[in-house]
């Protein structure tokens, strides 16, 4: 004879809930990163003409507009499908690793970021077939590449979480 576990009907609704708010709170951070993004490169494009700019801090920080037809640095210039294809890939990816992963709220936080960053990008991709980028840095005199808000939106919560995750490692091996 077997015996089945049948879950308790609050228990059946906690966890739905539970699921809904982890999506909700995700989509709404998510969202907000998106249109932030996407309002500054309205004004941007609308204002500052392709290639010009203005200095912020002198020799340190300005504001430009540049249309980066590839990914950091440039890199696969010209292959606007294929990054594309490599955005909604991860996009796949980081949803599935969310829905099948235990996660905390920061770490919510933090993928909500990462997605509205990769959506920010895409979006420009899709709409434009080039990225709008217009913070530009010069460190030690090197002219960093360009960047705007969606690219310090993946690379900090991908380093965040990164630095997490090695932090949690450390703290199980002790």
């Amino acid at each position: 004879m077997t015996t089945t576990f049948i879950m308790p009907k609050n228990m059946v609704k906690w966890f739905w809930w539970f699921v809904l708010k982890k999506i909700i709170k995700i989509s709404i951070i998510s969202f907000i990163v998106v249109l932030l993004d996407q309002i500054i490169k309205i004004i941007i494009n609308n204002n500052i003409g392709l290639g010009d700019g203005f200095d912020i801090i002198k020799n340190f920080l300005y504001i430009t507009n540049v249309h980066n037809e590839g990914a950091a640095w440039s890199i696969l210039n010209g292959n606007v499908l294929l990054l594309i294809f490599i955005s909604i890939i991860a996009l796949v990816a980081i949803l599935c690793y969310i829905k099948n992963t235990k996660t905390n709220n920061f770490s919510e936080v933090l993928y909500a970021i990462l997605i509205g960053g990769i959506i920010g990008n895409l979006l420009d991709r899709i709409l434009y077939k080039y990225v709008i980028d217009y913070i530009g840095i010069i460190i030690f005199g090197y002219n960093f590449p360009i960047f705007n808000l969606a690219d310090i939106c993946i690379v900090l919560s991908i380093i965040i979480l990164f630095l997490k995750s090695c932090l949690e490692d450390i703290c199980k091996k002790k």
